[in-house]
């Protein structure tokens, strides 16, 4: 339930009805839009049966959260919601990007990758330092040791990192490295995960998982936000479909859709929707003509000898022209990106 209030409602008659949920063992969110303020209620709403929250000072009417997902919802927050991290922010006008390897592998790759990938205008570099893979004799990653890689990295090309976390250990570990935690499609319903994620209150990535309904990964993210945690980005990157011609089927109705029902940020992963490197590009530009918020892509510097999924890794050089194009199309739907390439 959520509690409209006036336009001009007073600040004391805010406090006064979040001291009354609060004395009751609710939850209360508090969200200041430009015309009036919305309290979200968190909790039993049943426990309000004998107090008229609607009669007092300030209050405009009850609404009713219809959906099963109540903190993502829209209408528990109708402003669309910017995550900043470190002062980017994601959800704004700008469009960010993510870019980097699949799997760390050794520093000079990564450095190599990090340096080109800021040229181009990229703000955060990715990173996997645990791979969960299909197989358990495949490169299963770096873990700590790619986690300081990508650190120094970081200090070194002036990016802000993310990488992805398999379990509540790489979690704790991922803590002490890294400015953005990704949740992967294989954990996409792992809830003891997404809920020690809650807890921990680090900004996260959560990918929809490959067979997972536009509800049931909504409510999934509210698992995360349930512990307190706000700082949610969702990502599509392709569901399981009978089509397989690519790795997955992006479903690029997803931003749109998500931008309706929820106000959280929504960025595009190309790499791991189509598994093949010469449809990154195209995917790219579609993601953000339907009004995705950033990208997430997996850049290396030699894809031939990645260890793992090179053949959906792209090299700088296209990045860069990527990246240019991105320039061009951004002011066209009202957003923005600065490129740092030096293509012509």
């Amino acid at each position: 339930m959520i509690v409209v209030m006036k336009p001009d409602s007073r600040d004391t008659d805010i406090k006064n009805i979040c001291s009354i949920l609060e004395s009751l063992g609710l939850g209360v969110h508090i969200s200041k839009g430009t015309e009036r303020t919305i309290i979200g209620v968190i909790g039993d709403k049943r426990l309000l049966k004998d107090i008229p929250i609607d009669l007092m000072p300030g209050v405009e009417k009850l609404v009713p959260i219809v959906e099963p997902y109540k903190l993502a919802s829209k209408s528990f927050h109708p402003e669309p919601s910017i995550i900043d991290i470190n002062g980017v922010k994601i959800g704004s006008r700008e469009i960010v990007l993510m870019a980097g390897p699949c799997a760390v592998e050794s520093h000079e790759q990564v450095m190599e990758a990090a340096l080109a990938v800021k040229r181009s205008g990229a703000k955060f570099l990715r990173g996997g330092a645990f791979k969960p893979r299909t197989s358990p004799y495949s490169f299963q990653g770096l873990e700590e040791e790619g986690l300081k890689i990508l650190k120094e990295a970081r200090d070194a090309a002036g990016l802000l990192i993310i990488s992805e976390v398999t379990s509540e250990k790489s979690l704790e570990i991922a803590e002490k490295y890294v400015d953005m935690v990704q949740v992967g499609a294989r954990n996409a319903q792992n809830f003891q995960l997404l809920r020690e994620i809650g807890r921990s209150k680090k900004p996260v990535l959560y990918k929809r998982g490959p067979s997972t309904t536009i509800e049931e990964w909504l409510n999934a993210a509210e698992y995360i936000m349930s512990e307190g945690n706000y700082n949610v980005v969702l990502c599509e990157r392709g569901i399981r479909t009978f089509e397989n011609a690519t790795r997955n089927t992006l479903d690029i109705s997803a931003v749109p859709v998500i931008k309706s029902l929820s106000h959280l940020p929504i960025i595009v992963d190309p790499s791991h929707a189509t598994g093949k490197s010469q449809y990154v590009q195209p995917l790219s530009k579609a993601a953000i003509a339907a009004g995705a918020d950033g990208l997430i892509i997996e850049v290396h510097p030699n894809p031939m000898c990645a260890l793992s999924d090179a053949s959906q890794q792209i090299t700088p050089a296209d990045f860069d022209i990527l990246c240019r194009d991105i320039s061009k199309i951004a002011p066209i739907v009202g957003r923005e990106f600065i490129y740092g390439g030096k293509l012509n």
